[in-house]
């Protein structure tokens, strides 16, 4: 994928770097970095976008992503509007084993936690059972003097280390080809136009001008650079917001999910949801239903 290849800040006298973030939007644009990155989402709702998969994040999420995967946080487009007093913070944590902190990770004591991240190069979300304990020695480390913030910092490799359940990868993109600062920039303004523009027709001749391509080009261009064609991205962009839609349980039916998500017809829109979910938007509800009951009644 051509995204922007992001350099991250790193201060001579440190090998972690905290960022603590709070903005009216995430940083809007794809890019990729060498670092490892540790965010938690403090405040502020959207997507995740990791390399061509899309993950729906809300406060006290937390993601492990791995280096060099093209990765933005998408803020709602409520976010984006002139009039918006909503704010988004987070915390995070940039890391490079093969940087100041190779000779760290060369240790035989730390070469479980080497081994974990080697693994889950693709990032992961981390289980709801360890956002409390990771979050908490985050903010121990940001506040930390400089020796003590490794000591925080291997505190977290341990906690990460001892996970012994199978996690599921953020993204299953492949080998990343050579990148351009203004490839990224293109493709970073496509995506996002169609995440703030997903509930209205988008044509593909209004796509391709904003590449300042003919639709042609564009086709051949959005498969090269993204593995998908533009068609099913946009689709899995309206899915995925028919998905936060439906849970949020603030619908008054699913034909007009289908229509606010920007799908003309309801036979298309559950054809689509089916194709990409592996259930229809009934089947897709009920499911999520029944496991938030089960969740109650195992913890009453």
């Amino acid at each position: 994928m051509k995204v922007l290849q992001f350099t991250i800040p790193v201060p001579h006298d440190k090998s972690v770097i905290t960022e603590h973030v709070y903005l009216p939007f995430h940083y809007p644009y794809l890019h990729r970095h060498k670092e490892i990155q540790l965010t938690w989402i403090k405040r502020g709702e959207g997507t995740l976008i990791a390399g061509t998969s899309m993950h729906d994040y809300i406060p006290g999420d937390l993601f492990l992503i791995g280096a060099n995967l093209p990765h933005v946080f998408k803020s709602n487009p409520e976010y984006f509007t002139s009039n918006s007093e909503k704010m988004v913070e987070a915390l995070t944590i940039f890391f490079d084993p093969e940087g100041t902190l190779s000779s760290l990770f060369n240790l035989p004591e730390l070469k479980p936690c080497l081994m974990f991240l080697q693994q889950h190069y693709q990032g992961l979300k981390v289980p709801s059972s360890l956002i409390s304990k990771i979050s908490q020695l985050m903010t121990n480390l940001q506040k930390a003097s400089r020796q003590d913030q490794l000591v925080y910092f291997i505190q977290i490799l341990k906690t990460f280390s001892n996970i012994k359940c199978k996690m599921q990868p953020l993204s299953t993109f492949g080998k990343l080809p050579n990148i351009t600062d203004n490839d990224g920039i293109k493709i970073g303004k496509i995506y996002n136009y169609i995440i703030q523009n997903y509930g209205e027709p988008i044509a593909l001749d209004e796509v391709a001008e904003i590449a300042h391509m003919t639709p042609e080009s564009f086709c051949r261009y959005f498969k090269k650079h993204t593995g998908q064609t533009f068609t099913a991205f946009l689709n899995d962009v309206r899915i995925n917001e028919a998905c936060k839609k439906l849970i949020s349980h603030k619908f008054e039916s699913i034909n007009i999910v289908a229509y606010k998500c920007g799908f003309k017809s309801v036979t298309n829109f559950n054809r689509v949801f089916r194709s990409i979910t592996g259930n229809s938007p009934r089947t897709y509800l009920d499911c999520y239903n029944n496991n938030i009951i089960s969740i109650k009644l195992a913890v009453s």
